[in-house]
């Protein structure tokens, strides 16, 4: 039923219809959040590819300092041992697809520290640096898929090939209920791959992500009538189809499918009109619009996703993931020419992420609305070919702010050339624990019997990011 089943779906798990017509089976969440939240809503930003934490968010000068030797050849030695560094869940020293990355690359840009908290980051970065102090950085990351599957690790805490488990996004719109009934609450901006099949389905289809593009006229699939109807024509349309189906439950009054189904329609109408006014951009002022980098080509097109994400959350809208760099591996995945690749991307997302943390920390959203800045994976220390890196599941950065999160506070340590995250080791899930924890939603509370978890599913939350 495309757009019209998925706010079917909606209000029959709201009004609990759904629930009262299969006697015996299992309730969803009542909607509320177990305990009292930090925030309200998520941006999740997902780099795809593969970001290198050694030329954005960790330093390490020791890569400069042994350029051109191999590991063995280095006091780092041991970095490749985890025997020697008892790191749990690490069980071979080769990098990705089994092959070995030994001779050390040399950071390709220079750091500085940023902001009063005078964190280092990459000059790849200079305005999310410039917000530095409003971000918390989680340095010691590890997975342990080592080819682009991680992607639908980081975005479930599962393996591809592990069968249907909902992203964080499904787990969040299934916790939770609307906080604005005019628009979807768990939506996707940008390309995916790999893991874009089914966002929620484990769950039920209502818990998939909504796909939404940034153009008024076009926002979303099926979203629009067939016919070109004007607003008042299909109001009227609307009209009498609710009075026949109030007709018909004089005769069946106890038919609560039927009354679901007369507020799917009014809602759906409702989204034509809320959907493209939340994307329609042009109402901001210019130095907003530069503010998020739209008015430069490189940045323009998740300059306008983000903005948009602003409005969402302004709005109710509870989790948006946006993709950056989506299709095949990703834009990110710098197997060769990691320089031009890396500071290319990083034109395109720097000023649109500072843009959006400052303007929701202007109007007052920074504080319940939860950033995520997140990848799959990092680069490895050592070179692939000349100037390239490959995929490295052992230690890499992501970062948060918002929401209850501490600004200015670096979490976590790999170690002296990024090889291992070796203090405070976090897995993926330990991201989505945190980000549950500060909606208010227990993992646990949102099992589903005879579906349960592995312990590592539900992860650990990261207290010391917390304010």
């Amino acid at each position: 039923m495309g757009f019209t089943g998925l706010a079917l779906g909606a209000v029959l798990n709201r009004d609990g219809i759904a629930r009262a017509s299969t006697p015996g089976v299992w309730h969803p969440p009542t909607g509320k959040p177990h305990f009292t939240p930090k925030a309200k809503s998520v941006i999740w930003l997902f780099m795809n590819g593969g970001v290198s934490h050694m030329e954005t968010f960790d330093p390490k000068p020791a890569l400069t300092q042994y350029a051109g030797k191999s590991i063995g050849e280095t006091p780092f030695k041991d970095a490749q041992d985890p025997e020697k560094l008892k790191l749990a869940r690490v069980t071979v020293v080769n990098d990705a697809n089994g092959q070995q990355r030994n001779k050390l690359y040399p950071t390709q840009v220079a750091f500085q520290k940023r902001g009063q908290s005078g964190i280092e980051v990459s000059d790849w970065l200079p305005n999310i640096g410039a917000m530095v102090d409003d971000i918390a950085i989680v340095r010691s990351m590890y997975t342990t898929d080592d080819n682009h599957g991680a992607q639908t690790q980081f975005h479930s805490g599962r393996h591809m090939l592990d069968g249907e488990y909902p992203t964080l996004g499904g787990w969040v719109r299934y916790g939770l209920g609307s906080a604005n009934d005019n628009l979807p609450q768990f939506i996707s901006m940008g390309m995916r791959e790999y893991w874009n099949a089914k966002d929620g389905h484990y769950l039920g289809p209502e818990y998939d992500a909504v796909p939404l593009r940034v153009d008024p006229a076009n926002p979303l699939d099926y979203a629009k009538p067939e016919s070109d109807l004007r607003t008042e024509e299909q109001r009227l349309s609307f009209d009498f189809v609710a009075r026949l189906n109030r007709l018909r439950a004089i005769e069946y009054p106890s038919d609560a499918v039927l009354a679901a189904r007369i507020k799917s329609y009014e809602l759906a109408f409702r989204m034509q009109t809320s959907v493209p006014e939340v994307l329609d951009l042009k109402v901001e002022s210019e130095e907003t619009r530069r503010m998020y980098g739209i008015d430069q080509n490189e940045s323009r097109v998740f300059g306008q996703q983000l903005l948009a994400a602003r409005r969402l959350v302004e709005r109710g809208v509870r989790f948006i993931q946006i993709q950056h760099g989506g299709g095949g591996a990703g834009a990110w995945d710098a197997h060769g020419n990691l320089k031009g690749n890396h500071s290319g991307n990083c034109r395109q997302v720097d000023k649109p992420i500072a843009g959006l943390l400052q303007d929701l920390k202007q109007r007052g959203l920074l504080q319940d609305t939860m950033v995520i800045f997140g990848t799959e994976f990092g680069r490895t220390p050592g070179t692939q070919g000349s100037d390239g890196r490959d995929h490295h599941i052992y230690g890499f950065s992501v970062f948060m702010a918002g929401g209850g999160i501490k600004g200015g506070t670096v979490h976590g340590r790999t170690d002296e050339i990024g090889f291992h995250a070796v203090e405070h080791r976090h897995y993926v899930t330990d991201v989505h624990a945190t980000i549950l924890h500060q909606l208010g939603l227990d993992s646990r509370q949102l099992e589903i019997p005879g579906r349960k978890r592995l312990d590592i599913d539900h992860g650990s939350v990261i207290k010391a990011i917390l304010a």
